[in-house]
């Protein structure tokens, strides 16, 4: 069957549980990798080139720009942060799927640029379940979480851009629809044209 992996983009409101579901996904399964961004900052102690950022100079990071080598990129907090198209499409020739964990409004730039990608929502069971979750944390003041929660009724307007939705109760479940999606988009007969076509001569 098709043998080129999966872009898939993955979205969802903070607090949803998005990173440790792919997390989990990952760890069981070695035909995933996680899209690796480039950035400015400064690298950390106990990070490495190429697995958990591609570092940049800032001219370096400018130059990828302006020669369209970035799906999508963002300044955040004095440094650059983007996606380069390189690795994602690298990685999806290689048959890896490329998970792609990003905002609603880059997912639509992802959309335009490979339409042939996969996109999934992931929500918590319920708005008070999101609530609970983020006051949980306790690391937040009152203001910042109730600016959370006005940002994931925001992105709800953009659920209807998604291909697919998982809610996110269980973390055993989550994971496994999600294996499941990705396993119904490779039987998909658009993918799977080249071997198909030996059949009709």
């Amino acid at each position: 069957m098709s043998h080129e992996g999966l872009l898939v983009v993955v979205s969802g409101p903070s607090g949803a549980g998005k990173g440790t579901v792919l997390k989990r996904l990952k760890d069981s399964d070695d035909s995933i990798r996680f899209s690796i961004s480039a950035t400015t900052r400064t690298i950390r102690q106990g990070e490495k080139e190429g697995l958990n950022y591609f570092f940049k100079t800032r001219d370096e990071f400018k130059s990828m720009i302006e020669a369209g080598q970035l799906l999508e990129w963002v300044e955040y907090c004095g440094n650059y942060y983007g996606t380069p198209k390189e690795y994602i499409e690298t990685t999806v020739k290689e048959g890896y799927d490329c998970l792609l964990e990003i905002e609603v409004e880059g997912a639509e730039n992802v959309k335009k640029a490979y339409p042939d990608c996969v996109l999934i929502f992931i929500l918590p069971p319920s708005f008070e379940e999101l609530k609970r979750r983020i006051e949980k944390r306790a690391t937040e003041e009152p203001e910042i979480v109730a600016k959370r929660l006005q940002r994931a009724r925001e992105e709800m307007a953009y659920i209807e851009n998604y291909d697919y939705v998982i809610v996110n109760d269980k973390i055993e479940d989550a994971v496994e629809n999600l294996r499941s999606i990705l396993k119904a988009e490779k039987l998909k007969l658009n993918r799977n044209r080249k071997m198909i076509e030996q059949f009709k001569h």
